[in-house]
């Protein structure tokens, strides 16, 4: 069921660390990860679930927020997802 939608999300590893993707069908991307089809780095930290998500209209939009996501420390992704910040 691919849409218009482009997902950045973030997922909990079962060790307690973040995973964070990009996606046009969430539910289908979180069933892969949990499934051991996912990314290489959640295959051995799964089960995971979503702890974060934000909806785009483009996938750049939705990739740039990934990115910039990916270049935070471990305690600003934290202050991120507690805030539901969306954008930069």
């Amino acid at each position: 069921m691919a849409t218009n939608e482009h997902f950045f999300y973030v997922l909990e590893c079962i060790d307690g660390s973040y995973y964070a993707g990009y996606t046009n069908d969430l539910e289908k991307r979180l069933a892969a990860h949990n499934a051991g089809k996912g990314a290489k780095y959640t295959r051995a930290k799964g089960p995971v679930k979503v702890i974060h998500q934000e909806t785009f209209e483009t996938k750049p939009l939705a990739m740039k927020a990934e990115y910039a996501f990916k270049q935070l420390s471990k305690t600003q992704k934290i202050r991120y997802i507690a805030e539901g910040k969306k954008g930069t």
